[in-house]
């Protein structure tokens, strides 16, 4: 095969017969690239021919790793997403695996399907909770786990290097109506008994086919907001951690006097919340809740939570009394789903809204839709209290959303080494910040500064797209929150490099 190039002009002959994959779209955990979007004038970093690569690239390492070569294959509701799939299948094919064709899905449906239909390895097209012209592929070959960085840098190499092999033994199968079968296995034996009124928001995305299906089935009360499948996404991007769709869910709790809003990205695997008094509950936060709540019923639960989330994990009195040890990992779904399993935790939990249940709750993937069942019998488990009420019962802190100023693909991994460099260096020199001493250095992931008073600030580099990640929390004020953030703020604002947040606290 002919190496692919990394940059094509479109409408050309040589778009139509080249593959054009640009390197920085092999991300630390799965595989995203901008491939264009009718108005826009950003060129495309992969073609339909780099997509087909992409496939007998994938397909290769399939059988590199000795592992069985037959995949499950979906794609997520975008416009352009089922010619990507096709597109894949072919490469796949072309390689000698065996596709089996799911259809239409979520990225959970995709892994469910792997256990279902007894097949080790998936790859899910999409672009998750990324704007309209983005697209991606979610991969794994060793069920419930997606790739990590060694698999990601391989499939880099064979596919940037034309190493990819052909083979006979390639086939394909469509498999008709796996998303009936995930929907009834996720409602299979649980029934709410609490009255409920609950708001499911999903952004005119793919989880509008399967999520208020499933709601329904438990015995709640579902009130549908933007769940009419869209590929133009008319009223916002399908992302939970984005402030319109929660204030969307906030007008829609107070609108209809709900119990609580669940909202689901692009292709739900995560889920946020919207308590009844129309509060965003970040994620990590609902986390503890449920921490609380299992760890009741699981004694000396293990837990893991990214270094993203509250500190509350490691200072709850609640989770200290039932016994509940939590280990603080790498942000990103495929490092929690594989420290969950690795160190045997009962769950594990993305500030992000991806939970990753193990048995007996789940097989270890991330659902947003079973997420979203869980919180629902946490409610179930505590008829007296409302989701505010619970809420409300969590020591009080100050944190901040994630918030993500733009920094390019190239360039973000040398600025967080800078920023990384210089709070070690003001913590080995004993400075102080916000007149407090730094009392811990966390660099398992960018980096984590917690002061004397707990406060803390996280400074890394996004997996998935070109920006950088930002998170405060204060469990003493919200000026320390405030204030921890201008000082993040202010460190980055001396590289020129760094461009607008999405959003500021």
């Amino acid at each position: 095969m002919k190496k692919p190039l990394d940059v094509i002009k479109p409408n050309s002959a040589l778009f139509e017969t080249r593959a054009l994959i640009k390197p920085t779209g092999f991300r630390e955990y799965d595989a995203r690239w901008w491939f264009g979007h009718h108005g826009s004038d950003k060129p495309p970093e992969i073609n339909l021919c780099g997509i087909q690569m992409l496939g007998a690239s994938l397909g290769t390492l399939i059988h590199e790793l000795g592992v069985r070569p037959q995949i499950v294959v979906g794609h997520d509701y975008r416009s352009y997403s089922l010619s990507i799939k096709q597109a894949l299948i072919v490469g796949l094919m072309s390689a000698g695996v065996e596709v089996k064709d799911i259809g239409l899905a979520l990225s959970p449906t995709a892994y469910f399907a792997q256990f279902a239909l007894d097949v080790p390895c998936v790859a899910m097209v999409t672009a998750s909770h990324n704007t309209n012209g983005w697209t991606g592929v979610k991969m794994g070959v060793e069920r419930p786990l997606t790739f990590g960085p060694d698999e990601m840098s391989r499939l880099k190499d064979i596919a940037l290097s034309g190493e990819a092999v052909n083979r006979s033994g390639g086939g394909y199968e469509f498999i008709d109506d796996v998303a009936g079968l995930y929907m009834r296995d996720l409602a299979k034996g649980i029934k709410i008994k609490r009255k409920l009124r609950v708001v499911a928001a999903c952004g005119n995305g793919t989880a509008g086919a399967f999520a208020p299906h499933v709601l329904d089935k438990i015995g709640v009360e579902v009130i549908p907001v933007q769940c009419s499948l869209d590929h133009n996404f008319p009223t916002y991007n399908p992302n939970p951690e984005d402030m319109k769709m929660l204030n969307a869910m906030k007008d829609a709790v107070k609108e209809h006097g709900a119990d609580l809003a669940v909202g689901f990205d692009g292709d739900g695997d995560r889920c946020g919340i919207v308590d009844n008094e129309g509060e965003e509950i970040f994620a990590d936060k609902v986390g503890v809740m449920l921490a609380r709540d299992l760890s009741a019923k699981f004694p000396n639960a293990q837990f893991v939570a990214d270094v993203k989330s509250t500190g509350l994990y490691a200072t709850d009195p609640v989770l200290i009394a039932n016994g509940a040890k939590t280990d603080y990992w790498k942000t990103g779904h495929s490092y929690i789903k594989r420290r969950s399993k690795e160190i045997g935790a009962l769950v594990g939990f993305e500030k992000s809204g991806h939970y990753f249940f193990n048995a007996p709750i789940g097989r270890g993937y991330d659902d947003g839709i079973l997420s979203a069942i869980a919180i629902l019998q946490m409610l179930d488990n505590n008829p007296d209290k409302s989701m505010a009420d619970l809420r409300r019962a969590l020591p009080k802190t100050w944190g901040s959303p994630t918030m993500s100023p733009y920094c390019d693909d190239e360039k973000k991994y040398g600025v967080v080494d800078k920023i990384i460099a210089e709070y070690q260096l003001a913590f080995k020199n004993g400075d102080k910040l916000l007149d407090q001493n730094i009392r811990d250095i966390n660099t398992v992931n960018g980096v984590r500064v917690t002061l004397e008073d707990g406060t803390w600030g996280l400074v890394r580099a996004s997996s998935n797209t070109p920006n950088l990640v930002v998170v405060v929390e204060s469990p003493t004020s919200e000026d320390n929150k405030n204030n921890m953030f201008r000082e993040i703020e202010a460190r980055l604002a001396k590289y020129e490099d760094i461009g607008e947040y999405d959003q500021k606290i």
